[in-house]
């Protein structure tokens, strides 16, 4: 614990729990659609004439949740900067709890027709719109109270959380699946998971009530609302670091191939590979397990040899991954896919999952801290998130050479991503109070080498 400047508190292991807490439930809540989205969704809310179309328009209501994501960024990022970091996640957790409460009170589209896609889509919207602020505010709070020389690790702790609650919202399916008939599961098992969404508002808001708001944004309150607008700020000083921030989180179309795609893949009848979904449903479970125990020391690791280099071995080490791996779950070889699972989500995207949300918010001072950061990454996440669909067009069911085609765009979009991270400065060493002030788009080359070099030299001692 230490104390700032004007003598305000920094609590930064309080910070990164209700971050950790918060990240794992609100994330929670958005996982279980895309497992809904894969193993239910195409039977209970289009219609089955035709299965490919019913995949396609299905994963397409799990991407639509993220196109709803940057109009949130800007809404939340400014709310985050402006009004305070604590209000907007508590603002966030309680409109993710109640959207998603109410897509398991939905009809399905034999009882109401057209309506019941529709009603789907408009609470995805609402999802993505509250996620986009959770785990922008919740990096930027921990950023903020985390002493410097330790901001990767503590900022790992709520990426840990969203793999939990990831973990959850899988693992929440594995008893329904299996032991319900399918006739029940399909008429009201499935709703359980959503339903449970209550817990969600109640814990989330007891949690972050509790937390303080961060010292840099009670130091920096009446300077931050002088300025423009946070969204006009970020765009009209740093646009050029928001574009790298959105090519490098292009490297989440890993999750998205692993277990959006990779589920219906592997489950769908029309794909032919047949693979048991109880038995897949545990992929993504055992491999944020690994995840969980590993996010910490990558984040450590990031603090010690910089954020770039741990990010790129995992993004091009998953882009590379992503081959096997679909070939594996295209020969049903069941053993062989959940340990490239493991290894491909468990491990090497996690080097790049525990490391980003401190580097992406590293790159923006205080004033536009949660705007910078949610609108980059959740741009990024907008885009990515229709890979899914874009590549049941692509090789749809019948396709003999599906991890071929997918395999190669997952690895040519990483590989985009691992240039963009490499154009990115450094910012591992640089002091919190100078975050913002040194970074090379906004002074020229040779002022902002000698700068770094005199912040790194000062780095060790600011960390103790």
């Amino acid at each position: 614990m230490t104390i700032s400047d004007s003598g305000t508190r920094r609590t930064p292991k309080k910070a990164a729990l209700s971050g950790w807490i918060g990240s794992a439930l609100e994330y929670y809540d958005f996982a279980i659609y895309a497992q809904a989205a894969a193993l239910i969704f195409p039977r209970i809310f289009f219609p089955d004439s035709n299965p490919a179309v019913a995949i396609i328009a299905s994963l397409a209501t799990y991407a639509v949740g993220y196109v709803a994501r940057p109009i949130g960024a800007v809404v939340l990022g400014h709310w985050g900067d402006r009004i305070g970091r604590k209000s907007v996640l508590v603002f966030a957790m309680f409109l993710m709890g109640v959207s998603t409460f109410a897509v398991g009170l939905l009809p399905t589209y034999a009882q109401i027709g057209v309506v019941a896609p529709l009603l789907l889509v408009l609470l995805r919207l609402i999802q993505g719109f509250a996620v986009a602020g959770e785990l922008g505010g919740a990096s930027a709070m921990i950023i903020e109270h985390a002493p410097d020389g330790k901001r990767g690790y503590y900022a790992s702790f709520p990426l840990q959380g969203t793999q939990l609650g990831t973990a959850l919202g899988s693992a929440v399916f594995i008893p329904l699946t299996a032991f319900l008939p399918d006739a029940a599961f399909e008429s009201w098992g499935w709703r359980v998971p959503f339903m449970l969404s209550v817990v969600v508002v109640i814990a989330g808001y007891l949690i972050r009530r509790h937390v303080r708001e961060t010292p840099t944004f009670q130091e920096n309150r009446t300077e931050i609302k002088r300025e423009k607008p946070p969204v006009i700020e970020v765009f009209r000083t740093r646009w050029k670091l928001i574009i790298k921030a959105i090519l490098m989180s292009f490297v989440n179309i890993i999750g998205t191939t692993v277990v959006v795609f990779g589920t219906a893949y592997a489950t769908n009848p029309g794909y032919g590979v047949g693979m048991d979904p109880t038995v897949y449903l545990w992929i993504p479970v055992l491999a944020n397990l690994v995840a969980i125990a590993l996010i910490p020391s990558f984040g450590k690791l990031s603090d010690r040899i910089g954020r770039r280099p741990v990010m790129l071995i995992g993004t091009i080490g998953a882009g590379l991954l992503v081959f096997p791996y679909l070939y594996a779950v295209g020969h049903k070889n069941e053993v062989l896919t959940i340990l490239l699972a493991i290894l491909l989500m468990g491990v090497l995207f996690q080097m790049w999952n525990a490391v980003f949300a401190s580097f992406f918010q590293e790159m923006f001072p205080a004033s536009t801290r949660v705007t910078g950061f949610a609108i980059s990454q959740n741009i990024g996440l907008a885009i990515v998130a229709f890979a899914p669909t874009i590549f049941s067009f692509v090789a749809p069911p019948g396709t003999e050479n599906v991890p071929l085609i997918v395999g190669g765009i997952c690895l040519v979009v990483c590989l985009l991503a691992a240039v963009a991270t490499i154009l990115t400065p450094e910012s591992h060493r640089v002091r919190l109070e100078d975050l913002g002030t040194w970074s090379a788009p906004v002074i020229p080359k040779e002022e902002y080498m000698k700068l770094y070099r005199a912040k790194t030299e000062d780095a060790p001692a600011a960390a103790e």
